[in-house]
This record gives C-alpha cells, sequence and structure tokens, in this order.
C-alpha cells in the first residue's frame, strides 16, 4: 500500500475518537512547549550574563591618539608648515602639518585660530580639542578613519567606533545644558550592551554617510533639557547649529546606572562624519573597540599596536603616538596606587587578563550552559511523558480496533501495511502536538520576555530540536503498539470480536 494511502487511513482513525487523539495531543504540546521554553530561558540567561560581562568594559579596549607615556621634546629639525584647508579656508581654518626628515610631512591637526574674526561657531578650537602638538606625542592628533577600518577587518574584533569628544553647551528653547559631546559610529549602541532606547533609535548608517545633523540624547540630558517630554523630534542647538533628536537612550544594567556627569547619559551623540565637518576635522580622539570574547583583549591589542605602527610608519626606535588601552589597565593606572608599583603591576597586566578575564568568560559560559542543561532535562521530563501517553493510547487503539484489522487482514492487507498505519498515527499525534508546542513556546517565551523581562532566546537550533525530538518520540513509542497491531491474525480478531 503506498504511503499515501496508509496517511489518510491514519488521519481517518485519529477522527474516529476525536478527545482521545485531542487529549494525547495536548500531552505532546506541553511537553514540547516546556524544552523550547526551558531552552529559551536558558539561552537567554546565557546570553544576558555575556552581555552584563561586556556591558561592564571586560571586552573593551580604547585606541587614544597620543602617548604621554612617551612625551618627547620636539626635535629642532623639525619645521612647521601651514597651508590654507580647503572648505575651512573661508572660515580661517588653517591645516598644521609636521616636517620630519626621519618620517617626512604628516598631518598632526585641523584647527579654527582662536581670533578668527569670520567664525560664526562657538565651538573650541583644534588646539583644545585634539591637543597641541608643542606638547610632544602625549597630545598628538595622529588616528584616522582609515585606522579604523582597517582594525575592523583584523581577527578577534566584533565592533569598532571611531570617537571625537568635547564638553559642550546644548540648549532647547530657554533650557541649556552643559554635558559631554561624542561623535560616534553607528556600532556604539552595539559595544554598550547596557543601552536600551527609552524613546526613538540610534543615527544610521545613511544618516552617518551623509553627516547629517541628528542626534541621541542620554537621559540624564533628556530630563534637564525636556522634562518628562518624549525628546524625539525636538530639536537641539549646539554650536549655533540646529540638530533633530532621534532618540533617547538608557541603561538596563544594574552595575550601569544613568547619573550626572557619568558620560554615557549625561551626554549627546552625533555621527562622527557630522563632527567631522562642522569642525573641520580629519582625524579623531580615539577609537574603541570590543573584542568577540573576553580571552581576546590582549592579543587583539597587541595586534592593533603592531598594525597601526607600520600603518603610522613609526620606526622600531621610536615610541608609538598612540595609546592602547584596556579596561584593567585603565583601572590599574587610576587606582590611586604608588606610580612605581602601577608601573610594574600595569606591565603584567596581559597575563591578567588572559587568566582572569578568559577564565572568568569560560566560568559564566559553563555555568550558563549547565543551567540550560539542567532546565531542559527537567522539561524532557514532560516529553517522556508525553511519549507515554502516546504509547498507551496506541495500546489501547490495538485492542478496540481488532476488529478493523483482523477485516483489513482478510482482505488483503499486509502485516508491514498495518504496521505503517500504527506508526504513521502516532507519529502524526507527536508532530500536531509538537508544531502546537512549538508555538506555544514561542508566544509564551515572547510573554516572558516582554511582561517580566526575563531574558529569553529562541534560536533555530532549538526550533528543530524541538520538532525533531517530537517527531522521533512518536516513531519510538508507536513502533511497539503498530507491531503489535502488525502482529494480530485475521482469524483471532475475528474470534475475539
Amino acid at each position: 500500500m503506498r504511503l499515501e494511502n496508509s496517511w489518510r487511513l491514519a488521519i481517518k482513525a485519529l477522527k474516529k475518537n476525536k478527545l482521545q487523539t485531542l487529549l494525547t495531543m495536548t500531552g505532546m504540546t506541553i511537553g514540547v512547549a516546556t524544552v523550547l521554553i526551558m531552552i529559551a530561558l536558558g539561552s537567554g540567561a546565557q546570553t544576558a550574563i555575556q552581555d552584563q560581562v561586556r556591558s561592564a568594559g571586560m571586552n573593551l579596549i580604547t585606541v587614544k591618539a597620543g602617548n604621554y607615556a612617551a612625551k618627547q621634546d620636539k626635535p629642532a629639525d623639525e619645521a612647521i608648515e601651514y597651508s590654507a584647508f580647503h572648505a575651512g579656508k573661508r572660515h580661517g581654518s588653517l591645516l598644521s602639518a609636521v616636517y620630519s626628515p626621519s618620517r617626512g610631512a604628516h598631518l598632526l591637526r585641523v584647527f579654527h585660530p582662536e581670533d578668527d574674526p569670520m567664525a560664526i561657531h562657538d565651538h573650541p578650537v583644534a588646539r583644545q580639542r585634539l591637543g597641541d602638538s608643542e606638547a610632544g606625542l602625549g597630545a598628538a592628533a595622529t588616528l584616522t578613519m582609515g585606522d579604523a577600518e582597517e582594525i575592523r577587518k583584523m581577527d578577534g574584533v566584533q565592533y569598532v567606533s571611531e570617537g571625537i569628544h568635547e564638553n559642550a553647551h546644548v540648549a532647547a528653547g530657554n533650557t541649556r545644558w552643559f554635558t559631554r559631546m561624542h561623535g560616534s559610529d553607528v556600532s556604539q549602541p552595539l559595544i554598550r550592551r547596557s543601552w536600551t532606547f527609552s524613546h526613538g533609535r540610534y543615527f544610521d548608517k545613511g544618516e552617518q554617510k551623509k553627516s547629517e545633523n541628528v542626534m541621541v540624547i542620554g537621559q540624564i540630558v533628556s530630563q534637564k533639557l525636556f522634562g518628562e517630554e518624549n525628546p524625539v523630534g525636538k530639536t537641539v542647538t549646539i554650536w549655533n547649529q540646529t540638530f533633530k533628536v532621534v532618540g533617547e537612550i538608557t541603561s538596563t544594567n544594574w552595575m550601569v546606572q544613568p547619573a550626572a556627569g557619568d558620560d554615557q547619559f549625561d551626554a549627546i551623540y552625533m555621527p562622527v562624519t557630522t563632527v567631522q565637518r562642522l569642525l573641520n576635522l580629519s582625524k579623531l580622539n580615539d577609537i574603541t573597540i570590543t573584542t568577540k570574547s573576553t580571552g581576546d583583549v590582549t592579543p587583539v591589542s597587541k595586534a592593533v599596536t603592531k598594525l597601526l605602527r607600520v600603518r603610522h610608519q613609526i620606526s622600531n626606535t621610536s615610541p608609538d603616538d598612540f595609546t592602547v588601552t584596556s579596561e584593567a589597565r585603565k583601572a590599574l593606572q587610576g587606582g590611586g596606587m604608588r606610580p612605581d608599583v602601577s608601573a610594574a603591576v600595569t606591565g603584567n597586566v596581559s597575563g591578567l587578563e588572559k587568566i582572569t578575564l578568559s577564565q572568568l568568560g569560560k566560568t559564566l559560559d559553563r555555568a550558563s550552559e549547565t543551567m540550560t542543561a539542567l532546565l531542559t532535562s527537567i522539561a524532557a521530563v514532560s516529553l517522556l511523558v508525553g511519549g507515554i501517553g502516546i504509547m498507551n493510547i496506541m495500546l489501547l487503539s490495538v485492542s478496540q480496533r481488532a476488529k478493523e484489522i483482523g477485516i483489513r487482514r482478510a482482505i488483503g492487507a499486509r502485516s508491514r501495511d498495518v504496521l505503517t498505519q500504527f506508526i504513521l498515527e502516532a507519529v502524526t499525534l507527536s508532530l500536531v502536538g509538537g508544531l502546537a508546542g512549538i508555538a506555544i513556546g514561542s508566544l509564551v517565551s515572547n510573554f516572558i520576555s516582554g511582561i517580566l523581562k526575563w531574558s529569553t532566546s529562541i534560536s533555530l537550533p532549538a526550533v528543530m530540536i524541538s520538532f525533531g525530538v517530537s517527531a522521533a518520540i512518536g516513531i519510538f513509542f508507536g513502533y511497539y503498539p503498530a507491531r503489535q497491531a502488525a502482529a494480530v491474525l485475521p482469524i483471532q480478531s475475528l474470534k475475539q470480536e
């Protein structure tokens, strides 16, 4: 008998006992839904833990322009040459370049002289924004957008964001607030995993590419300028330029909460290209990097240092004109310990990061995997109960349908035809129940995430596993009753009736 006909007969048989069929499917539905929900909760918890670790900066690397640790006096053989800067010429902008016989001419900064009579803005001069070349390497402006693009291509790097930063007054109507301005990349929300948008969104790639006057404001700035109102769509003025507010950020991480002067939520964000256009800048203050794993911090830091030394054409005997810093190094350097002790400990931070961050990350991963396995094992009991229910119903069905089986065998049905029909009945019960369980599990997971604010994560592999397990249970627990039905002799079935 063709498989199609066998399936048709199986469906017809199940329809004869609708209540019995429905109850059996319900058992499978509950089992599959429970497994999917437990996997979603376990995976969500694992993702949440990883996000908490990353949002705390454990995988964060900052590359800053300049190197105060290697501060040197300017060699006597260098000469400063000035030339008018194309678009900025009408505003009195000048391009400062330093020529050195060893390194040739290299751009340091673009700036607006303080006595610029044509200026219509109130932003700081480049000497204040990116540093003064007279101060040595410590204040050199050497990082470029090209540097950031090359770092993005490196192994182990997750996200990269270019940065230009400055203190600034922002105004909305008659209300003014002094805060921190950040020119950044669209990947900044992905780097700051603790961020969430209480209103609106972050600026997008199109707005960054076009250098549009759009702005995202932190929760503190929003409260100071607009109170409890939704700031999206309103205008903010900075440097006598009008910006449209497209979003407001706040925090979902208990480890990182908004506070005045915190540099994250008491701050404003705009495309780095917009800041470069308005301030006539070609260089960056810093480049922020996140690694794919906390254990990658040290190797990526070393690789970035090597890359930038090559790109900046720094000889083996010359110091870096940039500074690569991880969060561990920042904590040690700014922790208040004696300079000599700090220097000694900082010199061994690579080992500290390798041991502490890598091991901590692996420990958290193992803990999350254990919790997910535990939850899934508990939920698997529901699937086992559902499978036993299918076997019980199918065995009962064999005894109730003895006459039907005998008649089919008497008119020519083979043993394997009966076996196929009963297996298909069991598989149909488990698959339909499994599909219903997947739908209910997804809805419940979304409800838990949306209403209870628990982290859940439903992945395609989890759905495929749930569906495959439900099919396997149908075959496994349906095979024995099907064999029992196929083994019934026609004469015995007819005598029994």
